[in-house]
C-alpha cells in the first residue's frame, strides 16, 4: 500500500470498520460474553496482529530450544495450509499436507528432544487432547496464536517487524494489520524482530517508546535480528555455494532474497505464495535448464515441502537450504531472565 497512498485512503474507512469489528471481539472476551477456556498446562503464545511473515518459526523455535533443556513441552499448531483437519499428532509419517509446512518443521527438528508437535483448529480442545496423550507435556507453545482468544494464555509474547512496525499500519484492507494497534495491550512482552543490525540506545529508546503507546505498563520490549546459517544440502551435509537459483515460498521473502543476494551469484528466481503446495512439476520447472554446478536455493521451511518431490526427481543434489535462527544480541540475557522468571513463576504456582 506504501507505494500507492491513494489507494490506502480509498480503502480507510473499510479499515475503520474492519478495526470496529475486531475490537468489538476483543470487547465480547474481555467481558466474558466469548468463553475462554483454561488449559492445565502453563500456556505461551507466540503472534502478531500484522498479517504476513513477522519471524514466528524462529521465534517458537528459540522458545522450544530454551524450555526443553530443563522441561518436556508441545507446540500446539493450527497447521495452516494442511488438508486434513482435528487433531493431529506429528510422527515420522506426517508430511506437509498432513500437519502443515511449519509444524513438520518443528517435528523434523525436535523429534529427538522431549517436545511434541501437535496440529488443531481448536486449541483449547487441542490442549485437552494433549493433556491425555502427553500429561507430561506441562508447558505448550501456541504458534500465531495471539487473535486466537478461545484458549487462556499465561505468557503472551507479541512480535513487530522492524521493517514493518504495527504502530505505523492500518487495519485491512488498507494496512496489513489483523486488528486495530490496540489489541497489543494483551502483550506480556514484545520483541522486535528482524533488526538488520543491533539497534543503538536512540533507536531503542524510540521503538520502544512508540510500542508502549499501545501496550499495558512497563511492558517489557526486546530486539531481535534473524541469522542466516551455513546452507545445507537437502542431504543434510554443507555444501559451498557460488550459483544459485531462489526458490521460496514464504509471507515475505525480501529479507531471504537479500541476504541470497549478498552472499551468492543470484542467477534466477522462482517465488510461490505463503504456504504454497509444491508439486513434482514444480521441480521440474525448477531444475529446468539449471547450470552445472547451481544450485536451487530455498528457505527451511520450502524445504520441508520440496524435500519429497525432489527425492523423487532423483535431483536432490543440486537443492540446497539454508537454516535461521532468532538472536537477541545484547537483549539475550536480559530476554532469558525475564522469560525464565515468568516460567519458574507459573510452574511454582501450578505445584502449590
Amino acid at each position: 500500500m506504501k507505494d500507492r497512498p491513494w489507494l490506502k485512503t480509498a480503502l480507510s474507512p473499510f479499515s475503520r470498520v474492519y478495526g470496529l469489528v475486531t475490537d468489538l471481539r476483543n470487547q465480547l472476551y474481555d467481558r466474558g460474553s466469548f468463553s475462554s477456556r483454561k488449559a492445565s498446562q502453563i500456556v505461551v503464545s507466540i503472534g502478531n496482529i500484522t498479517v504476513g511473515g513477522t519471524g514466528k518459526t524462529p521465534v517458537t523455535e528459540y522458545l522450544a530450544n530454551l524450555l526443553s533443556a530443563r522441561n518436556r513441552i508441545a507446540i500446539l499448531s493450527r497447521g495452516y495450509g494442511r488438508k486434513t483437519k482435528g487433531f493431529l499428532l506429528a510422527d515420522d509419517n506426517s508430511t506437509a499436507e498432513t500437519i502443515g509446512d511449519e509444524p513438520l518443521q518443528f517435528y523434523n527438528k525436535f523429534k529427538n528432544k522431549p517436545v511434541t508437535v501437535v496440529v488443531s483448529e481448536d486449541r483449547a480442545a487441542g490442549a485437552a487432547r494433549l493433556a491425555e496423550i502427553r500429561p507430561e507435556a506441562g508447558i505448550i507453545l501456541l504458534d500465531d496464536a495471539f487473535q486466537h482468544r478461545a484458549i487462556r494464555r499465561d505468557i503472551n509474547i507479541l512480535l513487530n517487524d522492524f521493517n514493518r512496525p504495527f504502530y505505523k499500519d492500518l487495519p485491512f484492507p488498507a494496512g496489513r494489520l489483523r486488528e486495530n494497534r490496540n489489541g497489543a495491550k494483551r502483550a506480556d512482552a514484545v520483541i522486535v524482530t528482524k533488526c538488520p543490525h543491533e539497534p543503538d540506545a536512540l533507536t531503542r529508546k524510540q521503538i520502544t517508546e512508540q510500542i508502549n503507546q499501545y501496550t499495558s505498563e512497563n511492558v517489557p520490549v526486546f530486539f531481535s535480528k534473524t541469522d542466516y546459517a551455513e546452507p545445507l544440502t537437502y542431504a543434510g551435509s554443507p555444501v559451498k555455494l557460488k550459483n544459485v537459483k531462489i526458490a521460496a515460498g514464504i509471507a515475505d521473502p525480501r529479507p531471504f532474497i537479500r541476504y541470497v543476494d549478498t552472499h551468492f551469484h543470484v542467477l534466477d528466481q522462482m517465488l510461490f505464495p505463503d504456504h504454497y503446495n509444491y508439486k513434482a512439476a514444480d521441480v521440474e520447472e525448477l531444475i529446468k535448464y539449471l547450470k552445472n554446478g547451481t544450485f536451487v536455493l530455498t528457505t527451511e521451511k520450502d524445504m520441508v515441502k520440496l524435500k519429497p518431490f525432489v527425492a523423487q526427481s532423483g535431483h536432490i543434489d543440486r537443492f540446497a537450504y539454508i537454516p535461521v535462527t532468532v538472536h537477541f544480541g545484547s537483549d539475550t540475557d536480559r530476554f532469558n531472565a525475564w522469560f525464565g522468571s515468568r516460567i519458574e513463576a507459573l510452574q511454582n504456582t501450578a505445584a502449590r
